[in-house]
């Protein structure tokens, strides 16, 4: 059976740089199809025009499917699945898809849909990653522009939840695999790590927490989760379950004054994560490196390790793939005349300490 084709779905309010991740990660892409499915209907034109730029090995017209309905959790039965459908229903399927929700929509129904029949069977949700608003969450409102999401809400005759934003914001962080703090270059170091720690106690246990400014985060850490979301929905609870209207219920959060202090400081463009290599001789038992390699992870917070290792006594070439501490190893290929090494790539945030992390690896 082929594999079933990975699917992202990117999450977060209007605002909080979902296009401007996806830009980067189209622009980094590295020969992969992707198809996408966007639905912030309030700057459709945008969207669209932003992908007209990216490669067409990557990112063809036709991978750019609109959907036209509005808010994707209120409409998922008659626009999100024939829309998935369309996309199935191809010859030439793309290697990954991403999914870009309206900042409004209820990410659990979507993630919900993924065990639809048809659906099921060929497409997985790889990770659901939340982008926040890391300068907004820290003076206490949830987005840039409180007003833009309302009024994105007033645009939608389809929506049809009335949920206040702190508890849309609290479900986006109970249904996260990811977490990304953007646009922390507004923040100071303190401001940031405390975000971190805020975000990391609101959220499910081994969900990756990242700090980025301008959306940049390198492709290997948003994609090729494989967390197969649609299969642990109970974990992800929802925080309310009203699905219907209610004008009682309609409380402006805060009614903040929008100041626009977007003036991107470019000068410290520097990147925020890094990777580097660990070259190693064999090692003695696969179970217990892989072990060690996932102790090593959690106490370096490591965001993505992966490469091979020689086994003792093994012909065969030992693959590792982690996300967080999940490590994943299969034997993958006989090393032949190759030299019988362990190679690893350990991708993370800026500042690992690379000393340790190495000492550790080849303990």
């Amino acid at each position: 059976m082929p594999a079933k084709i990975p699917a992202t779905i990117i999450t977060g309010f209007l605002g909080a740089g979902k296009t401007t991740l996806i830009r980067n990660m189209l622009e980094n892409a590295g020969g992969r199809r992707i198809a996408l499915i966007i639905n912030e209907f309030g700057d459709l034109g945008v969207d669209g025009d932003i992908l007209k730029g990216c490669g067409d090995e990557t990112c063809r017209e036709e991978d750019v499917m609109e959907l036209s309905n509005g808010c994707i959790c209120c409409t998922v039965a008659d626009d999100f699945i024939p829309t998935m459908e369309k996309l199935l229903a191809r010859k030439d399927k793309p290697d990954h898809i991403v999914i870009e929700t309206s900042g409004l929509a209820l990410p659990q129904p979507l993630v919900r849909a993924f065990n639809w029949p048809g659906i099921s069977t060929q497409v997985t949700v790889d990770g659901v990653v939340t982008v926040v608003d890391g300068k907004a969450v820290t003076e206490g409102r949830f987005a840039h522009s409180v007003e833009a999401v309302d009024a994105q809400r007033k645009l939608d005759e389809n929506l049809d939840h009335e949920t206040p934003l702190s508890e849309l914001f609290e479900d986006q962080v109970a249904c996260a695999d990811m977490i990304v703090i953007n646009k922390t270059d507004l923040l100071d170091t303190k401001q940031a790590e405390g975000l971190v720690g805020q975000l990391q106690s609101e959220c499910r246990d081994g969900v990756q927490v990242v700090k980025t400014s301008m959306g940049k985060l390198p492709v290997d850490v948003l994609l090729g989760q494989g967390i197969g979301a649609e299969a642990d929905l109970d974990a992800r609870h929802e925080v309310h379950h009203h699905h219907h209207h209610d004008d009682d219920d309609h409380h402006h959060d805060d009614d903040h004054e929008d100041d626009h202090d977007h003036h991107h400081h470019h000068d410290h463009d520097h990147d925020a994560f890094e990777s580097f290599v660990v070259n190693m001789g064999e090692v003695a038992d696969a179970t217990a490196f892989a072990e060690q390699v996932s102790d090593v992870i959690r106490a370096h917070d490591i965001l993505r390790l992966k490469g091979f290792a020689a086994v003792e006594g093994k012909p065969m070439r030992l693959t590792l793939q982690a996300v967080g501490p999940r490590v994943d190893t299969y034997f993958d290929q006989p090393f032949g005349d190759a030299p019988r090494t362990t190679r690893l790539v350990v991708i993370g945030q800026a500042g690992l300490d690379h000393a340790a992390i190495e000492a550790a690896l080849t303990a």
